[in-house]
Formats: C-alpha cells, structure tokens, sequence
C-alpha cells in the first residue's frame, strides 16, 4: 500500500459539478440534485484499499449519524476498474451492501470528477457548505492501519459540527493518507 497524502484543495473552492452512475440505485446522479442545504460530503473511497477498509465501518456510522441531522454524503470510486478488477462497479455494488451504505456510492469511470477535485488518496474527504464552498478538506482521523488509534471520524465529525452549530470551520486541517487513485495509464 503506498502511502499517498491528499493535495489539500483550496479552502473556498467552488465544488466541481458532476453526474456519474450511483451503482446502488443504477441512475445516474448530478451533485446540484443531491447536495444538502446544510453542507455536503464528497469523499473519494474504493473497494480495496487498506486504508479504506479499516475505517469503512465506522465511516458508515458516521454518515448515517449525520444524515439524520441533514449532511448529504456522497462516496465516489475513481479507479481504473481495468488494471484494479476490485474496483468494478459490480464490487462496488457488493462492498456497498456489504458495509450498509445509506448514501450514493458513484462510479468515475473516465476518473474526471477526481481530477477536478485534485482527489490524490482513498479515503479522501471533502465538506462543502450549503453554498458548495469547501470549508474542509483532509483525514477523517488520525487512525491508519497498524497505528493503533481507535477509528472514531473526529475530524470530520469537528468540522460537521461546527457546519450544524453555525461556526466557522477551524482551517487547523491535516490531509488525508492512502493508497493512491490508481490512474488510468
């Protein structure tokens, strides 16, 4: 697994539009349709990667528990399905039932959408406010595989929290870490 930090895309920047295929529903689905009047998650997640999987439960939990509260998750695998058949939207599908995901798990089939974003890494996290203006970017936690720190979302979980009580995310972020989007070569 090959440790990948996220680029850290500007605070500010404006979310890139998209429509890509929800694999759990098979419709296609565009961010403008979808987005929360509260703040929106995009996060960057795959079927097979270490790091991803040491989190995904508790990354479920999390977004079920925010969804309540009126924060829109939205996970979206960009990797190269050819060279990484584990990544297929068949996989994702299974993972998707598998893990109990309450959001829209899209497919990025020509990988457009992760670069718009500048997405490097799975997991990669992104919070956008109601006016699709980023205001987090960065690690879920501090937790990695074989660290030893219990998995909880704390960081998200903050940033989350101060979008629900009307605060100003703290701009204290530190990137996500990985394994690297695997590029279509």
């Amino acid at each position: 697994m090959a440790k990948t930090p996220s680029n850290m895309l500007p605070l500010g920047t404006q979310a890139p539009g998209f429509e890509l295929m929800d694999i759990i529903s098979d419709k296609p689905i565009k961010l403008l349709d979808i987005k929360s009047k509260k703040a929106t998650v995009i996060m960057f997640i795959c079927n097979h990667c270490p790091y991803v999987l040491h989190m995904i439960d508790v990354l479920t939990d999390v977004a079920s528990d925010y969804k309540n509260k009126g924060i829109q998750f939205i996970a979206i695998n960009s990797n190269d399905v050819e060279n990484y058949p584990d990544d297929s939207p068949e996989n994702m599908k299974i993972f998707a039932e598998k893990h109990h995901f309450t959001f829209p798990y899209l497919f990025d089939e020509t990988q457009n959408v992760a670069k718009a974003y500048d997405a490097a890494c799975t997991p990669d996290f992104y919070v956008f406010d109601n006016l699709l203006h980023l205001v987090y970017r960065g690690q879920f936690d501090e937790s990695r595989p074989g660290n030893d720190i219990t998995v909880t979302g704390k960081c998200l979980k903050k940033a989350l929290d101060a979008i629900l009580a009307g605060e100003k995310v703290s701009e204290a972020q530190q990137p996500s870490l990985g394994c690297n989007i695997k590029w279509k070569m």
